[in-house]
């Protein structure tokens, strides 16, 4: 009888906590701060080192234009904390991948501290372009956004030379593609297609290597399909297969390979849908090697041969993003019931 005893006891005792503490809560006068009412939530997924004071990744030109001396704000199930200032422009480091960053959105998200729901999405980072449509510096503004992965594929000896080996999977539909909005696309490249932007000298003698008019032209903004994998693929195969993807579900040409968009429009999409969302990616590397380069070669580089330009690309992303990130909180009274002319 004593360890029932003693368990009801406990129980009871444990009750009349709960309801002290709920009392409190509930104290007349208490003060619970507000939310914050997000403007703009700006997304990278990796930091190099510190948010400032060295080698820049793809949140520290973010930071330093808009975060410098902001409290972190810890939150439970995302990698990093948030960062917001006094205008309403947040940001966090969610990580890399699918999973990784997806899981610390949704996180952010839910957390009671924050108030997303006029809320508009800078999705940022470096990526991998192919040669015949873009180069080292460039920044690409995502008009689609398309999954890589979900679908059925092969090894190429396994099918009959020069054939697709990717097939969709049926059951995805709503999962492996969205069309960011083109109001707000637009918006976006009026106001930053005439950025100059910067371009280093190992990047400019990088490019030589290939033959395309694209990679070897000067860096600048553009649009394109924004293709979501979790394998960081490389060589002309799996780029043609990449190309083969976008417009077998109907989106634009494949400008960009990335880890993380799709999945964070997914997330985003549950709970405030995706005419806010804006991706912004910024080209490091070629997603294949150079005429006469094997595809290991390119992954694998032998010092000095790497392609240069990566602490440009970084700056550059910031630099454009921020242009859009500033016109919308300047203008917030015409923004925040959704794009002005928008449908």
């Amino acid at each position: 009888m004593f360890p029932r005893c003693w368990k009801a006891a406990r129980w009871m005792a444990l009750c009349a906590l709960a309801a002290v503490v709920a009392g409190c809560a509930s104290v007349p006068g208490a003060r619970v701060a507000p939310p914050v009412q997000v403007k703009v939530f700006v997304a990278a997924m990796f930091e190099i080192g510190q948010n400032t004071g060295d080698r820049a990744g793809e949140f520290q030109h973010w930071y330093e234009r808009y975060w410098m001396g902001a409290t972190p704000v810890a939150v439970t199930g995302a990698l990093n904390p948030v960062y917001c200032n006094t205008d309403g422009v947040c940001g966090a480091v969610l990580g890399m991948g699918k999973v990784n960053s997806s899981a610390s959105m949704q996180a952010i998200l839910l957390n009671p501290a924050f108030d997303f729901s006029k809320a508009y999405y800078v999705l940022s980072g470096v990526a991998g372009t192919p040669p015949s449509r873009g180069t080292i510096g460039d920044v690409s503004w995502a008009t689609w956004l398309v999954d890589y992965d979900l679908g059925h594929r092969w090894a190429p000896e396994e099918n009959k030379a020069g054939e697709p080996t990717f097939m969709p999977r049926k059951g995805y539909e709503a999962y492996r593609r969205f069309q960011l909005n083109p109001a707000l696309l637009s918006w976006a490249m009026n106001l930053t297609a005439d950025m100059p932007l910067k371009d280093s000298e190992g990047a400019r003698k990088y490019r030589q290597r290939y033959p395309d008019k694209a990679a070897r032209s000067a860096p600048a903004v553009s649009t394109g399909t924004h293709m979501t994998g979790d394998t960081f693929f490389h060589g002309p195969g799996m780029s043609k297969q990449a190309q083969y993807i976008a417009r077998l579900y109907g989106a634009d040409d494949y400008t960009i390979t990335e880890m993380e968009a799709a999945a964070l429009a997914l997330v985003i999409k549950r709970t405030h849908g995706t005419d806010r969302v804006m991706s912004l990616r910024g080209a490091v590397n070629f997603d294949q090697g150079s005429p006469g380069e094997t595809t290991l070669q390119h992954l694998d580089p032998a010092p000095g041969e790497t392609a240069g330009g990566f602490a440009e690309t970084v700056d550059n992303i910031a630099a454009v993003g921020s242009r859009v990130v500033d016109h919308i909180v300047r203008n917030w009274p015409q923004w925040q019931g959704g794009v002005p002319g928008g449908q």
